[in-house]
């Protein structure tokens, strides 16, 4: 496949989804119904110049993690995904790889749930999606990148994030997640990326490899969380984790009792969040 045809296909398919369709505001002088440049690369998580370049055959191929990213964004369906790996010059992944496609259904679901917290994770707890008021409540995830998007990897090596917890609720999250994990790691043996996480994890993290070493299996299941916003305040929310059966995705859901303080804030962010982005 040649970089020629690769822009061309990105292009017929920038032009067909619409900024409703796409979660962003469709106001203002367009030109054509489809997505601007600046539009596909916020979602995708890459610079306009790198798009531009793409669909001008000007770009080398894009990394497997950009034509997951730019799949997502332009919403393909499992044969379109596939065609755009290929375009890259890139194997589609395979079934021993830890699943990263959302699914037409669970992104009907998200758009369904927009005034809602929601982020969508793989197995791996590698953050796939967040719409916006998941972002606006646990930070901007968009400009993150590699590792740093691993909720494994955060937990242990990245910075302070918002979720306030005793060091007893931390030990317990981190035993929770690494079980997790390793679960995971049985399902997909071959997948290098998640050799390479666990590998750095390994090697950087003393408490990582501890618990690592102890071989426990499991399933990380979350309850009540209390996020530090910088605006808003704390806020005690409920967060569940729905796990997608057949794609391996998990979906983490904040909500708050409707009538109570906190659920005054979790909207209060939500209106913080959309008037940051203007």
């Amino acid at each position: 496949m040649t970089a020629t045809e690769l822009g061309q296909a990105l292009r017929r398919w920038r032009d067909r989804v619409t900024p409703d369709s796409a979660g962003l505001p469709s106001g203002g002088h367009r030109r054509a119904a489809g997505l601007r440049r600046e539009e596909l690369a916020l979602l995708a998580g890459i610079s306009v110049d790198y798009v531009t370049r793409l669909e001008q055959g000007r770009a080398s191929n894009p990394s497997g993690q950009i034509v997951e990213a730019l799949a997502r964004a332009l919403r393909l369906s499992a044969d379109e995904r596939a065609h755009l790996f290929r375009l890259a010059d890139l194997v589609p992944p395979g079934p021993d790889t830890v699943p990263a496609y959302i699914t037409p259904s669970v992104q009907r679901l998200l758009d369904r749930l927009n005034g809602t917290p929601v982020g969508v994770y793989d197995a791996a707890w590698t953050l796939l999606m967040a719409n916006p008021h998941y972002a606006a409540l646990m930070g901007d995830p968009s400009g993150r990148r590699g590792f740093e998007r691993n909720g494994v990897w955060r937990a242990f090596l990245g910075p302070a994030g918002r979720v306030r917890q005793s060091p007893q609720e931390r030990r317990a999250f981190q035993a929770a997640i690494v079980a997790d994990l390793r679960a995971t790691a049985s399902r997909y043996p071959a997948d290098p990326q998640l050799k390479l996480l666990i590998t750095e994890l390994r090697t950087h993290s003393p408490r990582f490899a501890a618990l690592w070493e102890t071989g426990t299996v499991g399933r990380h299941e979350t309850g009540r969380k209390v996020i530090e916003h910088p605006q808003a305040g704390p806020l005690t929310l409920d967060c569940d984790v729905l796990a997608v059966a057949g794609s391996d995705l998990r979906l983490m859901v904040y909500t708050a009792a409707p009538g109570t303080e906190d659920a005054e804030r979790l909207a209060l962010v939500a209106v913080l969040g959309t008037q940051s982005l203007v």
